[in-house]
């Protein structure tokens, strides 16, 4: 085994994606189930679905980013990351366990309704997700060296994390949402559990050409660098704490003109960010002006994708009205299981050479666009569910790309050493987005006549992550073919 790491084989690269395949899993699993489940069988409308799925932002802003923090410094279990994967993973099993029981949890806790009880849950399993994932992730850049080969673990991630995902759509679609779960959970455990024995973490993540070791970097004591590494989301940290603010209060919204200064702050912001100077490596001699960038081409893709997630019953239901709850449950089990088809088979067999000749950034960008194409086709043309099947394939293209070019780039423009502290901070660019759809998108879309606006709102996001993404500066060592040009 310790040959087939020194060597990077492709056996030992597939081992590597195991921990990140678990969490996607797990991940897959609350995506064919959770908003049906709650909308069917617990009988919740669209704006407290959308609260229960706020529960994962949550989970993800703290989960990601001081889990990241920690690993970074940690070493207990024989690892840095191990001691994390194999903690989140045995608690996501257990949060996916108790999704069918959200009734029997609240009758036994004396609660008149399963709200409360689905919010907690979620949390638990996002929360869950969130500590393993960062971690996950982590590892294949602690083990790889930066430039093509990292770009290859991280497509290889995406395509044997899809690749076992299409299971979890294949057995919803076949079996049903209750033995998806109970299927998934040991499923998550098994893989979050014995790959990680396998895999030998480094002791030091210090490579000899930084010149600075991890204890001696101050950057937690930076609280002003870090805000400003966040500037293109502040706009959406502020509405994300006002939003929620009104929804522990219990008041409720009548006016949507927070939502709109909240798009026309963040355009502004994320504007500011794309035309900004390259100033070289400003902040702990680190290029954090690229990195910001990145975090807004990313947003923009998130707000987009989770929409899709999020809503897409709403859309079916009123497209396709004759669905039973089961009929309904089938139809996104095998959408979603093309979209993740085409999401496993593109990275590694597809994007990996296309990035080769023409960049991460150039072919990155070009997938968002043909993916916010097909958003609007779907809103033209979905009016049965054999149209929206065929163009859910195409929306893969573009979700093939999310889910593994951009933590290969990101992980190009920071310090190894503090790789887990940076995925943390760009997962922000996914979580904040998220909690936004939760909270400000879910009430829109429960108040618009035509459910056609999710993929409207879908449509628009992506266009907007397109053009984003090619404000990004290439480097020369994102990509064999591409190197000089860049």
């Amino acid at each position: 085994m310790r040959d087939m790491q020194r060597d990077l084989k492709p056996s030992f690269m597939v081992l590597l994606t195991l921990p990140a395949t678990a969490m996607g899993f797990a991940l897959s699993v609350q995506i064919a189930v959770l908003s049906v489940l709650l909308s069917t069988k617990y009988g919740l409308e669209i704006h407290e679905i959308g609260l229960v799925w706020a529960a994962g932002p949550l989970a993800g802003i703290f989960g990601q980013v001081i889990i990241g923090l920690i690993s970074d410094e940690a070493w207990f279990w024989g690892g840095r990351r191990r001691p994390f994967i194999l903690i989140g993973g045995v608690l996501a099993a257990l949060a996916l366990l108790a999704l069918p029981s959200l009734g029997l949890i609240a009758n036994a806790l004396g609660l008149e309704s399963v709200l409360g009880v689905a919010i907690v849950v979620a949390l638990g399993l996002d929360l869950s997700i969130n500590v393993s994932f960062n971690p996950a992730r982590s590892i294949i850049a602690d083990v790889t060296p930066e430039g093509r080969i990292r770009t290859k673990g991280y497509t290889w991630m995406q395509t044997v994390s899809g690749t076992v995902s299409l299971f979890a759509y294949l057995i919803g679609a076949v079996m049903g949402n209750l033995a998806l779960i109970y299927i998934g959970a040991a499923l998550v455990l098994v893989l979050s559990i014995f790959p990680v024995f396998a895999i030998e973490e480094p002791r030091s993540l210090t490579p000899a050409q930084d010149g600075v070791e991890p204890e001696k970097t101050p950057l937690m004591e930076n609280l002003g660098s870090i805000a400003l590494l966040l500037l293109p989301l502040w706009a959406l940290i502020v509405y994300c704490i006002y939003a929620m603010g009104l929804k522990i209060a219990g008041i409720e919204q009548t006016s949507f003109m927070p939502e709109y200064i909240c798009f026309g702050v963040t355009m502004l912001l994320m504007g500011y960010t794309l035309l900004a100077k390259d100033r070289g490596r400003e902040f702990l001699k680190e290029d954090l002006v690229e990195f910001r960038k990145l975090m807004v081409g990313h947003a923009f893709s998130w707000v987009g994708v989770q929409t899709m997630f999020v809503y897409i019953f709403a859309f079916i239901q009123e497209r396709l009205p004759g669905l039973t709850d089961k009929e309904l449950g089938s139809v996104i089990a095998i959408s979603f299981l093309i979209l993740n088809a085409v999401a496993a088979l593109l990275p590694a067999f597809v994007l990996q050479p296309l990035t080769d000749k023409w960049g991460r950034v150039r072919v990155h960008a070009a997938c968002l666009a043909s993916m916010a194409l097909s958003y609007g086709a779907i809103v033209l043309f979905a009016h049965s569910a054999m149209s929206l099947y065929v163009l859910m394939a195409f929306v893969g293209i573009g979700w093939s790309a999310i889910v593994s070019l951009p933590f290969a780039m990101m992980s190009l423009r920071v310090k190894q050493a503090r790789m887990g502290l940076y995925m943390g901070l760009f997962n922000l660019s996914v979580v904040l987005p998220q909690l936004l759809v939760s909270l400000g998108v879910g009430l829109f879309v429960s108040r618009a006549p035509d459910k056609g606006v999710v993929f409207m709102i879908s449509a628009v996001s992506l266009a907007l992550a397109s053009v984003a993404w090619l404000g990004v500066r290439r480097m020369g060592v994102e990509s064999a073919g591409a190197e000089m040009a860049a």
